[in-house]
C-alpha cells in the first residue's frame, strides 16, 4: 500500500513539474500528462502493464464530472450572454453535422462500414473544454468579440451531444431499433438533463440559502455531493447526465452564494487534478507502438476535421451573425479535441458492438494531433489575425475573476464612549487605502453612505488590500500555560523584544489585544515575529 500511494505521489508531482515545463515551452500541459502516461504506459520507459479498459472508463467518467460541473460553475454567464445563441448553435448543431460530415467522410473516402464511420464522427465530435479553458488561462488570452465566452460556453456544452451521439451509434450496432426508440431516448436524454440540471441547482441554491452548516468546509462537500448527483440521478432514469451537470454548475456558479470564493478553489484544483489523472490514465492505457498503425486514418480524419468539417459549420453558423471573419477563423482553429472524445472512445472498446478499426487510438492520435498542433498554434494565430486586445481580460470570463483581485476584510464593533459614536461616515477619517463596505446593526445589514450615522455596538466592515505574503510577517500560535511567566500579565507589561501578540483565541471568543489585555492560561496567542 505505501509503495503505490508513493508511485501515485510521484506521479502528482511528476505532473505538477511538466505543467510548468510545457508553460515554458508553449506546449499545452494536458498534453503533457497525456505523453507522461505514455511513459509509464507498457511501451514507455516504465512499461507498466495496464489495459483495464472498463476501469478506466468509471475513473474517467468521474473526472468528466467534475470538469463538465466546474466547466459551468466558472464560466460567467453574463459575459457568455451576447454569444449564447451562436454558443449553442455550435455545441448542438455543429456537433451533429461535425458526426455527420466526418462519418461521411470515413464512409465514402476511407471504406470504413458506415456504422462504424458515423460511430467514429460521434466520438471525436466534440470539442474539448479542459483543453481549451487550460489555453485561454494560462496564456491569458485576451480575445476581441467575446470569442473566449464563445468558445467556453461551446467546448463546456457540446460534450453531452457527442456522448449522446455515441451511445445512440452503439445502440444502433448492438440492436435494432426502431426509429421511435430513436427518437424517444433522445427526447429522454434532453428533458431529463437539462430538468434535473435545473432543479437540482435550484435545490441546492435555497438548501444553502436556508441552511447554516455547522462546519467550516461542509458547503464544499455539499457542492460535491450536488455535482455528482446532477449526473447520477439523469442517468439512472435513462437521462444524460453529463448535460445536467453542466447546467447545474453554470446555474449555481452565475448565483449569489456564501463562501463562493472558497468552492471557486476547491473545485478549481480538484479539476486540475481530474485533468491530471484523466489525461495521464489515457496516456497509461494506450499503446503508442501501435499509433503507425492507424496513422493513416488518423491524419486523414485529423486534416478533414480540421480544414473541412470544423472551418464550414463555424462560418455557416457564425457569418449569419455578421461576426468578423477573423473570429470566424480563431473559433475554427480553437476546436480542439481532448479527453472527452478518447473516454467516449473507450465506450466503443467495452461495448459488445464489432468494429473492424482501432477507434481508441484513432482518437487518441487525433487528439494528440489536435492539442500539439492546434493547441500550441492558438496564440500564434490569434495575434496573426489581429484577434488580440490588451485591453480585454479573458479572466473576466470566469467566474473566479474576482479572486485574482488583492482585496481582503476586516471586521470590528465600535465600543462604547468611542469617538466614532454618532458621527457621520463623511466626518470620519478612515486608514489609508481602505472602505467601509458594510454595517452589521444587530439584525439588519446596512450599506453606508456619507450621511450615515455610527452607532454604539455597530460593527464595521472595511475593505483594503490583501497579499499572500509580506516580508517580515511570519505568523506562529503560542498556548499559555499555566506556569508560563507570562500567564496572567497584561499586554503592556510584557518583556520588550520584536516579537507582537495580534490575536488571543480564549475559548470561541476573538480578542484583539490592548496594553491591558491580561493573559489567561490555555490562551492561544497569535505572534508575529519579522525574520530579520
Amino acid at each position: 500500500m505505501a509503495v503505490r500511494l508513493i508511485v501515485i505521489s510521484a506521479i502528482i508531482l511528476a505532473c505538477i513539474l511538466f505543467n510548468k515545463v510545457s508553460s515554458k515551452l508553449g506546449i499545452p500541459a494536458l498534453l503533457a500528462f497525456l505523453v507522461l502516461g505514455m511513459f509509464f504506459g507498457s511501451d514507455g520507459i516504465i512499461k507498466f502493464q495496464f489495459d483495464n479498459y472498463l476501469f478506466t472508463e468509471q475513473i474517467s467518467t468521474v473526472a468528466l464530472i467534475f470538469i463538465m460541473f466546474y466547466g459551468g460553475f466558472g464560466t460567467n454567464f453574463d459575459q457568455a450572454r451576447p454569444v449564447m445563441t451562436k454558443s449553442i448553435l455550435l455545441s448542438s448543431f455543429g456537433t451533429i453535422f461535425t458526426a455527420l460530415s466526418v462519418g461521411v467522410f470515413c464512409h465514402y473516402v476511407l471504406k470504413i462500414a458506415f456504422a462504424e464511420s458515423l460511430l467514429i464522427g460521434s466520438v471525436i465530435s466534440s470539442t474539448d473544454a479542459a483543453s481549451v479553458f487550460s489555453i485561454l488561462r494560462s496564456k491569458r488570452l485576451n480575445l476581441r468579440y467575446n470569442t473566449a465566452s464563445l468558445l467556453e460556453v461551446e467546448s463546456g456544452s457540446n460534450d453531452p451531444f457527442s456522448y449522446m451521439l455515441t451511445s445512440l451509434c452503439l445502440t444502433f450496432m448492438n440492436s435494432s431499433v426502431s426509429a421511435g426508440s430513436v427518437v424517444w431516448m433522445l427526447m429522454l436524454q434532453i428533458v431529463l438533463g437539462v430538468g434535473f440540471g435545473f432543479v437540482l441547482a435550484h435545490f441546492a441554491f435555497v438548501f444553502m440559502k436556508k441552511y447554516e452548516f455547522c462546519h467550516a468546509g461542509l458547503d464544499t462537500i455539499f457542492m460535491v455531493a450536488v455535482a455528482i448527483a446532477s449526473y447520477a440521478v439523469p442517468v439512472a432514469l435513462g437521462g444524460n447526465g453529463y448535460l445536467s451537470a453542466y447546467i447545474c454548475g453554470i446555474i449555481l456558479g452565475n448565483r449569489k452564494i456564501e463562501n463562493k470564493r472558497a468552492l471557486v478553489n476547491f473545485f478549481d484544483g480538484v479539476t486540475v487534478l481530474m485533468q491530471m489523472l484523466l489525461f495521464f490514465l489515457l496516456g497509461l492505457l494506450s499503446t503508442p507502438s501501435k499509433l503507425p498503425q492507424i496513422a493513416p486514418i488518423a491524419i486523414a480524419v485529423a486534416l478533414f476535421l480540421t480544414f473541412v468539417a470544423r472551418p464550414i459549420i463555424v462560418f455557416t453558423v457564425l457569418l449569419p451573425f455578421k461576426s468578423k471573419l477573423g473570429q470566424c477563423a480563431v473559433v475554427s482553429w480553437a476546436g480542439l479535441r481532448g479527453a472527452a472524445s478518447i473516454v467516449f472512445a473507450i465506450m466503443t472498446v467495452i461495448s459488445p458492438a464489432h468494429v473492424d478499426n482501432d477507434i481508441f487510438h484513432i482518437v487518441m492520435f487525433i487528439v494528440l494531433f489536435s492539442i500539439l498542433i492546434q493547441g500550441s498554434l492558438i496564440p500564434f494565430v490569434s495575434k496573426k489575425l489581429r484577434m488580440t486586445d490588451d485591453s480585454q481580460d479573458v479572466m473576466k470570463t470566469f467566474n473566479d475573476y474576482l479572486d485574482e483581485v488583492p482585496v481582503q476584510f476586516m471586521r470590528f464593533t465600535i465600543p462604547e464612549h468611542h469617538p466614532w459614536t454618532g458621527m457621520a461616515i463623511k466626518s470620519i477619517v478612515f486608514p489609508p487605502e481602505s472602505l467601509l463596505v458594510l454595517i452589521i446593526r444587530g439584525d439588519k445589514k446596512i450599506v453606508p453612505t456619507g450621511n450615515t450615522i455610527l452607532h454604539y455596538g455597530d460593527e464595521l466592515v472595511l475593505s483594503g488590500h490583501a497579499s499572500d505574503h509580506i516580508d517580515g510577517v511570519n505568523l506562529y500560535e503560542k498556548i499559555v500555560e499555566g506556569s508560563d511567566e507570562i500567564n496572567g500579565m497584561r499586554i503592556a507589561d510584557l518583556p520588550s523584544t520584536e516579537k507582537l501578540i495580534i490575536m488571543i483565541r480564549r475559548g470561541e471568543s476573538i480578542i484583539i489585544p490592548r496594553g491591558n489585555t491580561r493573559l489567561k492560561e490555555n490562551d492561544v496567542l497569535v505572534i508575529n515575529e519579522p525574520d530579520n
